[in-house]
């Protein structure tokens, strides 16, 4: 592979997919904060939707760039204990790892999927939304977080790393 080239297939692709939306949803909530702003320091309406807009985005953004930044390897990560390790136990950490993110993914579905219906029938009063909306990413992003971890195992079993799928 070149160094044009990308990484190919579901993984890669979801990744990119899902950063470019935490991209877009970033630009979106600074211009909501920017318009909520102007209109209360300018025209002196704030509007009653501009705080709970960009709050709402900000927990769908970050969720969806928390699941990317575990297929891109850009989370947090100490490995000088790792690295001192022979080339087996190496591995054998960085699965064991990979498998507690992916089981925090496991337990993001399960118990985020149970917040989405549990809070489904109260509202977000100035979004006019049921408040289950906000907490919609936390089962998605979960489901992610665990399928890119999976797939780091696998790739640290066979060898081979996990390609940025970004650049």
């Amino acid at each position: 592979m070149t160094t044009t080239e990308r990484p190919t297939g579901f993984s890669a692709h979801t990744s990119r997919l899902v950063r470019w939306f935490a991209c877009i949803g970033l630009l979106i909530m600074t211009a909501i904060i920017g318009w909520q702003v102007f209109a209360r320091y300018v025209l002196n309406a704030s509007p009653a939707w501009a705080e709970q807009a960009a709050l709402l985005l900000m927990i769908w953004y970050v969720m969806f760039a928390a699941a990317a930044g575990v297929r891109e390897g850009f989370h947090i990560r100490i490995g000088v204990i790792e690295n001192a390790l022979p080339a087996r136990l190496q591995r054998i950490v960085r699965s064991l790892g990979h498998a507690l993110v992916g089981l925090f993914g496991v337990a993001m579905v399960v118990w985020g999927a149970e917040l989405v219906g549990a809070t489904w029938e109260h509202d977000i009063p100035t979004l006019g939304l049921p408040r289950g909306v906000a907490y919609v990413p936390m089962p998605l992003s979960g489901l992610l977080i665990a399928l890119f971890s999976v797939e780091h195992i696998i790739a640290t079993w066979r060898g081979r790393e996990v390609r940025d799928a970004w650049n």
